[in-house]
């Protein structure tokens, strides 16, 4: 999605990207010339609580953050949150977008839905973005392009699924929820959302995902993105009960910025934004 677009007189050859939750932001400037990450920043809200409007705390941010307040050619906000789902072209009308969500969240008649076209895919990703956010954005920018996290996150996994007829299990891991994504051969056969407290919580989810789609634990291909690694006790009990357990390959992410092998798999869809 869009906000209203000015004209840009004088092209500078850099753009932001900007991923915003209730928890904090995370932000990179691209030289788009070379199309290279040249900086990457992370902010926590460690003090947010009910009463601390989370305009405050971007706008702190900003403060903090000269880059944010540069000029750029492009700016995209990314949205992320559990608040989404995915729909099929041919089962899609923008003048419903709320009832797609009704099964996987509560919404209500208030809330503001948008959606993002999954180009070459034929699928909208529907989702509740942060109207408090974008408008405080209005505000700093005027104009800029924002989509949710998961548009990003499917898109390139389809892509990166071309010729391979396996299924994979993919699952990205944010701090207070993960979703799981099943691929086969640039066709989305799943995706979900879900909470958890422990790696039980995470084990049981992925588990029933791969009993509903009969993939036997002893062969299915299960790929981790996020803010994980090998010693985390998540990929332990993963790797206690599935046999083939890996993070995900970041080395064709990497030629583009000079961050480690855990950044560019924590902050993947940022990166590839």
């Amino acid at each position: 999605m869009s906000t209203q677009n000015t004209n840009i007189t004088e092209k500078v050859y850099k753009k932001l990207s900007i991923q915003v939750s209730l928890t904090g932001l995370s932000f990179c400037c691209f030289d788009t010339l070379n199309d290279t990450v040249t900086s990457f920043n992370e902010v926590h809200f460690d003090t947010f609580h009910k009463a601390t409007k989370i305009e405050d705390l971007f706008a702190d941010a900003f403060r903090d953050y000269p880059e944010l307040n540069d000029a750029y050619d492009e700016i995209l906000v990314i949205h992320n949150n559990n608040l989404s789902t995915f729909v099929p072209a041919p089962l899609f009308d923008e003048n419903f977008l709320g009832s797609y969500l009704q099964y996987n969240t509560k919404v209500f008649k208030t809330d503001f839905f948008a959606f993002d076209e999954i180009a070459n895919y034929e699928m909208n990703a529907v989702y509740i973005p942060y109207v408090n956010i974008n408008n405080f954005f209005i505000d700093q920018f005027g104009a800029f392009d924002y989509k949710h996290a998961n548009s990003i996150l499917v898109s390139k996994l389809l892509v990166a699924s071309k010729n391979k007829d396996d299924k994979k299990m993919f699952v990205h891991i944010n701090s207070e929820h993960f979703e799981i994504i099943v691929i086969q051969n640039q066709k989305l056969l799943l995706f979900n959302s879900f909470d958890y407290n422990t790696p039980e919580d995470f084990l049981y989810y992925i588990l029933f995902t791969a009993e509903q789609l009969n993939l036997n634990p002893e062969n299915f291909p299960l790929e981790l993105i996020g803010n994980i690694d090998t010693e985390s006790d998540y990929f332990k009990i993963a790797y206690k009960y599935i046999r083939n357990v890996s993070l995900i390959d970041v080395n064709d992410l990497r030629w583009n910025n000079y961050f480690s092998e855990a950044e560019n798999r924590n902050h993947f869809i940022l990166f590839n934004s």
